[in-house]
């Protein structure tokens, strides 16, 4: 094996949040902020203090009267505390496209697409050396977060208040905990309601840090989370649409947040996965959230995560169902006992990994809830086995499909065996495409003529992104594909062991002249690679447009009749 020594590991806080790291004026200034008030520094490990977290996990901002701090809709990850001015926020879907503008992103071109066909040969996982000077610096949070829009210098604050209902924060309140800790796109478009208004950004490593060394802090956040996040998840959900928010809001003070499962389940799922008994395994698992014959005592919204909906056949479990943010579980069974009918549940309700719910009490469903609602919202027909998409979609593709948490796949790459003829046409395209470097394998589990691929699926709850101490695999803000920052990777494998699907690979790079790279202690050097949708080709995953035979397919798996189609 060829070797080249070349200090080319990247290491955690060679790239900061901020551009610089805070200075000790800045970092005193934070810590003094009441959401610091009860954390003890000394509770810190040495490597990892609480100085230097405020110093490298944030930065400060200074924002005009009208400037878009943060768009609904779009992915993010940070946290932010005023420390001086304040900002307006608007929930209306308007305000994004018309008023907040459209933020300039970098596309794929022409150019890059087919430079890429007359590329000269690169050895597999080539990089070129990198620099480290102060000309060359930059921080993550200017790749991420910084917002640029089109169009748009500043918003006329007081027409946005005639025009729109809005909320406001003030020093030395926070925001933007709920994208945050739960991976989801914002909920709210913010503006800066004064000029001048200073922010302290936080990256979603330093809260999650934080929070874990500091129980002060998690209670504090989680909650914030909870205060505000009960009224924003009930009114995004459309079973909610008919309500008023004077209702709604009373509805919220007497709903139950609730979570179940294990926050850190991949790793036990992988092992028992494996196994040749998995189908009992797998669902043994699961925490029973609710078992069928229960008295119904609430409706259940899935806040986040994933749910299984099963039934008893003889001594077992036949799954019947899944269920994912904004699903909810029980509504039949209250509409029917409203009518008369039985008051237990006809099925059970398991958490598929990790699952956030938010439950409802029975009373005010029928209060508030029930009368007026569309009775499209109604499935009293899949509770009783005979909805036309369980006709399609065999029990054992279900099964197939739940047990392996492939429901969590939003583009899932799916290969009909029945037209697959092994030509690797897919795997050559996503090389030519990767600078010769596929970064998939055309293998996996199967059931039938399905097989899923071992290739990034971008989640929609990515857990790889949980454990990453730099932020390097991220989503992107606007379409939520998972992506990772080559330049700061530092090698921990912490997403490739996290990732339930082994879907991310750890890799040894190389020199232009194709030698493996050593660090200065004469280690080899690893990243972290996976399928990016080849964000940057105008085509589109460059596997599924060279496969002849229409035998590849990206897709979200819980769109379960567009799968069963194309399969048959």
């Amino acid at each position: 094996m060829s070797l080249e020594q070349r200090d080319e590991r990247n290491r955690r806080w060679d790239t900061t949040f901020g551009e610089e790291p805070l200075d000790s004026a800045a970092v005193a200034r934070v810590l003094a902020l009441p959401a610091f008030a009860d954390v003890q520094a000394d509770s810190f490990p040495a490597h990892l203090s609480l100085e230097a977290l405020i110093a490298n996990e944030g930065r400060i901002r200074t924002c005009k009267r009208g400037e878009v701090i943060l768009r609904q809709g779009d992915y993010g990850n940070s946290l932010f505390i005023i420390l001086s001015g304040s900002v307006i926020g608007v929930n209306d879907p308007d305000v994004t496209g018309k008023t907040a503008g459209r933020r300039s992103k970098k596309t794929a071109s022409w150019k890059r697409s087919l430079a890429q066909l007359f590329a000269a040969y690169r050895p597999p996982e080539y990089r070129r050396a990198r620099s480290l000077g102060a000309n060359d610096r930059r921080s993550r949070g200017a790749a991420g977060n910084t917002y640029q829009f089109e169009g748009i210098t500043a918003v006329d604050v007081d027409e946005l208040q005639v025009r729109y209902t809005t909320f406001s924060f003030e020093a030395p309140q926070m925001f933007g905990e709920l994208a945050a800790l739960t991976r989801s796109p914002r909920s709210a478009t913010i503006f800066a309601a004064e000029d001048d208004t200073l922010l302290f950004e936080m990256s979603w490593q330093g809260l999650r840090e934080i929070r874990d060394w500091s129980e002060s802090f998690r209670q504090q956040i989680d909650s914030l989370y909870h205060e505000r996040g009960l009224v924003i998840r009930l009114r995004e959900c459309p079973v909610f649409d008919h309500v008023d928010d004077e209702t709604l809001d009373k509805i919220a003070k007497e709903a139950l947040f609730e979570t179940y499962g294990n926050f850190n389940w991949t790793h036990r799922f992988k092992r028992e996965i494996g196994k040749s008994d998995k189908a009992d395994t797998i669902i043994g698992l699961e925490t029973l959230i609710c078992e069928e014959g229960d008295h119904v005592d609430g409706l259940l919204l899935i806040n986040n995560g994933f749910a299984r909906v099963s039934q008893r056949v003889d001594h077992g479990e036949r799954t019947i169902g899944h269920l994912s943010k904004n699903d909810f579980f029980g509504l039949d069974d209250i509409f029917v006992a409203n009518k008369g009918g039985g008051t237990s549940l006809r099925s059970s309700l398991r958490a598929i990994g990790y699952v956030d719910v938010i439950r409802i009490p029975t009373y005010l469903v029928h209060e508030h809830i029930l009368p007026g609602l569309n009775a499209g919202f109604l499935r009293l027909s899949d509770v009783d086995g005979g909805s036309v998409e369980r006709e399609e979609l065999k029990q054992g593709m279900m099964d197939f499909l739940v047990d392996h948490r492939f429901i969590n796949g939003e583009q899932a790459m799916v290969i009909n065996l029945d037209r697959c003829v092994g030509c690797d046409d897919c795997v050559r395209a996503c090389a030519v495409a990767h600078d010769n470097n596929p970064r998939f394998v055309r293998a996996g589990p199967a059931y039938e003529n399905a097989l899923v691929a071992n290739a990034c699926m971008h989640c929609t709850d990515p857990v790889c992104l949980i454990g990453c101490p730099t932020g390097a695999i991220h989503r992107s803000w606007d379409t939520g594909t998972v992506v990772i920052n080559d330049n700061t990777c530092i090698g921990c494998a912490t997403c490739a062991n996290s990732c339930p699907y082994n879907n991310i690979q750890m890799v040894e790079i190389r020199g232009e002249s194709g030698d493996f790279l050593l660090d200065l202690e004469g280690k080899t050097i690893a990243r972290a690679t996976k399928c990016d949708l080849c964000s940057d080709q105008l085509t589109g995953p460059a596997c599924v447009q060279a496969c002849p035979h229409d035998a590849l397919m990206r897709t979200n798996i819980r769109d379960t009749d567009n799968l069963v189609k194309w399969l048959r």
